[in-house]
């Protein structure tokens, strides 16, 4: 069988490309040894940065990284989420057409497209590109989209631009040849909205697949050995509370330091938060007026880092507000998945469907997202008996090998396989 060129669609893959990591860029290096030819498209500009690729008149630059060709389409840039953002996605998605020509004219078509969200565009530009070349189009759904802004309260799903935004998103889930939801229960929404074709709709359930986030485990093992970071920290001999991510409304960060002095009179234990976020300030503000001496907000670090910072952790906290979103589909957080490779428990301040954290056996999940309910787990966790703790770690370890991207590449070339 002859192997096939694919086209990987998504905005916002320039980090990849810096960070030489990510879903798009593990896919991309096991599809080459399958002997698949798989190219990135993705912006020019990194977003929520400065950064930008010069692309020249030609509105478009190439760059093979480590073997995988980058093709980066010229954007504007796009700090926050304001008015330059949707900018920068309505010039992606223009600038996108008339590039993939030039392409095709120097390189050949390709024979199927992958276009992943998160904003749906790219997946509207997949669709039509791949029906002028005559050739199938997955469309991966990151993230339920306009589902999340709802949640959000910053659009009404009943208003004018809410119900255009569902349409939008139904015309996408009806004309892909074949749909990626990133968390388990995502399926459920199809079904919720009666689109499926067994409630006389027009989206055959077959046609969608499950493929979640996942981790490198090769890449993570090597970088505990080689990325080492200074942090004394670390080195402590505490007994290590950590949190890695993004530190917005969403995380409620501010949860783990209410936890946090309710253990104040446990001298062996540390809360370590590594991130930033428009909430960061204000944490740090927080630890000087309340005198949290068990905490340190470490800020920003480069995510080389992260795979020895949480080899170093005790227990890792997957920390989210119990309201701000709908986390009965599950979760695809790439720090799940970071945390279960470290081998170290992980809680949960959500109570989670289709939970991974349940199944495979590596941590708490609380029933309630309360700082007392967070501060218990801490010490359920830091008094089990030695075994009972290692076999935590051990199931997180061992779960983490059924997200490892050898094991997700496969099942994307199966997709690849069912639209043949």
């Amino acid at each position: 069988m002859s192997k096939k060129k694919i086209w990987i669609i998504n905005h916002y893959a320039t980090n990849m490309y810096f960070n030489e990591g990510g879903r798009h860029y593990w896919f991309a290096q096991n599809l080459i040894k399958h002997g698949y030819e798989p190219v990135i498209f993705c912006a020019n500009v990194r977003h929520d940065t400065n950064e930008v690729i010069e692309v020249g008149r030609d509105k478009y630059f190439i760059d093979i990284k480590n073997s995988i060709p980058f093709v980066f389409i010229k954007t504007t840039k796009s700090v926050g989420n304001g008015i330059d953002r949707i900018i920068n996605m309505l010039l992606f998605y223009k600038n996108l057409f008339p590039i993939a020509k030039k392409y095709i004219k120097q390189y050949g078509k390709p024979d199927i497209i992958l276009a992943s969200s998160v904003h749906p565009l790219t997946m509207v530009a997949g669709i039509k590109i791949a029906k002028k070349l005559q050739i199938p189009c997955i469309c991966e759904i990151r993230d339920l989209w306009p589902e999340a802004i709802f949640a959000f309260n910053k659009v009404k799903e009943n208003s004018l631009i809410g119900r255009v935004l569902v349409a939008g998103e139904h015309w996408i889930y009806k004309r892909a040849d074949s749909l990626i939801f990133t968390k388990e229960g995502d399926i459920d929404y199809i079904k919720e909205k009666k689109w499926d074709t067994n409630q006389g709709g027009h989206i055959n359930l077959d046609k969608i697949h499950y493929i979640n986030n996942g981790v490198d485990i090769e890449a993570f093992n090597k970088s505990i050995k080689e990325n080492v970071i200074n942090d004394e920290d670390l080195e402590s001999g505490k007994f290590n509370v950590v949190y890695v991510g993004s530190i917005r409304p969403v995380n409620n960060v501010g949860n783990i330091l209410d936890a946090a002095r309710l253990l104040m009179d446990k001298k062996d234990i540390q809360f370590l938060i590594y991130g930033d976020g428009n909430q960061r300030e204000m944490l740090v503000k927080r630890v000087q007026d309340e005198g949290l001496r068990n905490v340190k907000i470490k800020g920003f670090v480069n995510k080389q880092f992260i795979p020895y910072i949480l080899s170093k952790s005790s227990v890792n906290i997957l920390n989210y507000s119990q309201t701000q979103y709908n986390w009965k589909r599950g979760n695809s957080s790439n720090k799940l998945f970071e945390y279960m490779a470290s081998g170290k428990p992980i809680i949960s301040t959500v109570k989670m469907g289709y939970s991974i954290i349940k199944k495979y056996k590596c941590g708490m999940e609380l029933e309630k997202s309360t700082p007392q309910e967070l501060a218990k787990a801490i010490l359920k966790i830091k008094s089990m008996p030695l075994e009972e703790y290692e076999t935590l770690g051990h199931n997180a370890k061992k779960g983490a090998e059924d997200f490892d991207f050898k094991v997700l590449t496969q099942k994307l070339i199966e997709v690849i396989n069912s639209i043949d």
